[in-house]
């Protein structure tokens, strides 16, 4: 049973900075051939991509909103992805969801993502 649990969130001041991290355990294959990615939903909103990293580490993609301020990184031999985030802003308030798929593509569509945390809350306060 795959088991993605995140942890790190809480409440923050603007301008402030957070590192979520994202455990997983039960995949099929080894942590290392899955793409992993963060996702976030504010109240009221459909949830959106946020960043995304290769199995390699190689690539990552960003949202255009968080780009230059939030970092997606992973360690393998941890099976953790990390978010950190600096500059945070109110408007970056919601759950953050941590995500995998297999093989390793990165679509920025949450309905391609099969594996989900159960999320982790992040109020950013003005």
């Amino acid at each position: 049973q795959v088991q993605l649990v995140e942890s790190g969130g809480g409440l923050v001041q603007a301008g402030g900075s957070l590192r979520l991290s994202c455990a997983a355990s039960g995949l099929a294959f080894s942590f290392s051939s899955y793409g992993m990615g963060w996702f976030r939903q504010a109240p009221g909103k459909e949830r959106e991509f946020v960043a995304a990293v290769s199995r390699s580490d190689a690539s990552t993609d960003y949202a255009d909103s968080v780009k230059g301020r939030f970092t997606i990184s992973r360690d393998n031999a941890k099976n953790t992805v990390y978010l950190q985030m600096n500059s945070l802003n109110p408007e970056d308030t919601a759950v953050y969801y941590c995500a995998a798929r297999f093989p390793n593509s990165l679509p920025p569509v949450r309905t391609y993502w099969p594996y989900w945390g159960q999320g982790t809350q992040v109020p950013v306060s003005s």
